[in-house]
């Protein structure tokens, strides 16, 4: 069965490519018109793999079309708490309501504890935690003002639930994305909207894909190999795909979890249970 997001409107962040691109294409096959945020263009300085493009995010929308829905985009760093509320408030403006959030947008940089820079780390939590702050406080005043409920779904990792060797920075960011999950969903209940953590483990996206990500986590395993098996999936697959992880965020989006709140969900092949 699937999920009938007809007639809403979803704000998706990190919707170039991976994850973020897989949500804005799932919930739009369900009906809903798509709020396409990206910062397209360059990344932190400290993250080793390649940037989204503006092409990435037209790509996108092209998607969201082919499922006819509408879809208004956004080139936006989520650091920047004013353009973001600039920019959801035009958007929600041409498409007329906002009913879900899905914090996607991050950045991870795998380094051994001791070879984390106070730069990595400040773009880390900026971009994670502060980043998906702004999201919500971006959009969440819309889905309020609505008056008809809505789900916020912020994006998590394995890491969040258990940790991630030689993550240390990115651990702590995903450890604060549950519990501002649970904060949200307390405050925001009232209003009939659901907030809850989503927890992926490995996604073969384009930021594990294409390179650098990969590399810095092979080079950190070999300052302790000990830690090198940690993080073992639990069923064959090894590695999940975007649409993997669309397929929750679609069914948390719909009225198919009306009653799942505050809830930290793991969608990981089992690993954060190793």
């Amino acid at each position: 069965m699937g999920q009938d997001l007809s007639g809403k409107v979803a704000l998706v962040t990190g919707a170039a490519r991976g994850q973020g691109r897989a949500h804005a294409q799932r919930l739009s096959a369900e009906g809903a018109d798509i709020i396409a945020l990206d910062i397209a263009g360059p990344l932190p300085a400290s993250v080793r793999y390649a940037s989204s493009t503006p092409d990435d995010l037209a790509e996108t929308a092209r998607l969201v079309e082919a499922n006819g829905r509408r879809v208004v985009l956004a080139a936006n760093d989520i650091r920047d708490l004013d353009s973001l509320v600039a920019a959801v408030d035009r958007a929600v403006t041409q498409l007329g309501r906002l009913d879900i959030i899905v914090a996607n947008a991050g950045i991870c940089t795998p380094a051994p504890w001791d070879q984390i820079t106070k730069e990595a780390f400040h773009e880390t939590i900026e971009t994670n935690v502060t980043g998906t702050w702004n999201t919500v406080m971006a959009g969440a005043p819309h889905i309020v003002r609505g008056g008809q409920g809505g789900s916020i779904i912020l994006i998590g990792s394995a890491a969040g639930v258990k940790m991630q060797a030689f993550m240390i920075h990115y651990t702590a960011s995903k450890h604060a994305i549950t519990g501002m999950a649970r904060g949200f969903a307390a405050e925001l209940g009232m209003h009939n909207i659901r907030v809850n953590s989503l927890h992926p483990g490995s996604v073969a996206s384009p930021m594990v894909t294409t390179g650098g990500l990969r590399e810095a986590l092979m080079e950190a395993r070999e300052t302790n190999p000990h830690l090198a098996n940690l993080h073992t999936p639990l069923l064959p697959q090894g590695i999940a795909r975007p649409e993997d992880i669309a397929d929750a965020v679609a069914w948390l989006a719909s009225d198919q979890s009306k009653f799942v709140t505050a809830s930290a969900i793991s969608v990981d092949i089992g690993v954060a249970n190793c």
